[in-house]
């Protein structure tokens, strides 16, 4: 890793259970790297440093900064650009724009987070749209797909450079494989889907990622392994990651009422247990928490709302390993490359 210093901005208020879960997250992420960086933690300083003491949370290189103002659920794009500049979102933000090496990290409202991410940091040059980017598990280990909710519409040339994007992104986090490159359709034959999902097919074709494209792939192939770069619009990847959560959690609870129904099936479980907790940890949703706002001219971290600590703390270290990496000077010289 890097030595350059690294600096994370942290919305301290934003999601389910905050500061405190945020605050644990912060504490776990510091146990757990060696290579810690600087946490500037933007919210009620009162509140943060009271549970700080009550807690006995153990948080190293760390500052407080108060911000008065908090970004709801509820609040539209007209009341987040006008009315919440002194937000924990906006306040945090604010500082990775003005400092170099750093990076953002919220479980806030997701659509004040993109507003106030692409007003702050603004676009990487070559790149129209940003995307939500995030890992998903797949039989051999992960895959990676863009875009997951940002742009409900979207044209062949954004996901050529959503193509772009998660490409530099894969060869960050995986190295050592030669990656796949597939478009999310109805099928697999090249006349099939919507007229923009065959431009964008034809574009990749023509261009260095050529070689990595496998053409479309289906919805029941994205856990294959077959493909590591699934890329789609906004609308389609959102139905398909939300409908995939729901499903994954209908087994799961299932799974736990069938083996707690007998004696033979407590016994039965018994038997399997260990095969059991292997798979719950190659699908744990915690592994994966935190989706980057990729294509933006910095680097922002949506965790989940509803995310453990220990998610949280995964999206910091997401955050800080995209920091040490680089990962905007990589997009860059893919679209030089293009």
């Amino acid at each position: 890793m890097s030595d350059r210093p690294i600096n994370i901005a942290i919305d301290a208020m934003g999601g389910e259970g905050s500061p405190h879960k945020v605050l644990k997250g912060c504490e776990i992420y510091c146990s757990n790297n060696y290579h810690h960086a600087n946490m500037y933690l933007f919210g009620n300083k009162e509140q943060i440093e009271s549970l700080i003491i009550e807690k006995k949370i153990k948080i190293k290189n760390y500052k407080i900064f108060d911000t008065k103002e908090n970004v709801s659920d509820d609040d539209n794009a007209n009341t987040i650009l006008r009315s919440r500049k002194n937000s924990s979102i906006f306040k945090g933000l604010e500082f990775v724009k003005n400092n170099l090496n750093s990076g953002f990290v919220s479980a806030g409202n997701t659509a004040a987070i993109m507003i106030l991410s692409r007003l702050q940091l603004g676009m990487i040059e070559g790149i129209d749209r940003p995307a939500i980017c995030s890992l998903i598990p797949n039989r051999k280990n992960f895959s990676l797909m863009l875009d997951l909710g940002a742009n409900v519409l979207v044209n062949a040339s954004n996901l050529f450079q959503f193509a772009l994007m998660g490409y530099s992104y894969f060869s960050i986090i995986n190295k050592k494989i030669k990656p796949t490159i597939g478009i999310l359709n109805i099928g697999t034959e090249n006349n099939k889907g919507l007229e923009f999902l065959q431009e964008a097919s034809e574009l990749i074709k023509k261009s260095f990622l050529k070689e990595y494209f496998i053409g479309f792939i289906e919805p029941n192939k994205i856990t294959s392994g077959d493909c590591d770069i699934i890329i789609s619009d906004g609308y389609t990847g959102n139905i398909m990651l939300k409908s995939a959560e729901g499903i994954s959690d209908y087994i799961t609870s299932n799974l736990k009422l069938m083996f707690k129904k007998s004696l033979k099936n407590k016994i039965a479980y018994k038997l399997i247990e260990k095969d059991l907790i292997k798979l719950k940890d190659q699908v744990n949703p915690d592994i994966y928490n935190g989706a980057t706002l990729i294509g933006l001219n910095g680097i922002s971290i949506k965790s989940h709302g509803s995310a453990s600590p220990i998610a949280f703390s995964h999206a910091l270290n997401q955050c800080s390993n995209f920091i040490s990496k680089n990962l905007n000077k990589q997009i860059i010289n893919s679209i030089k490359n293009k």
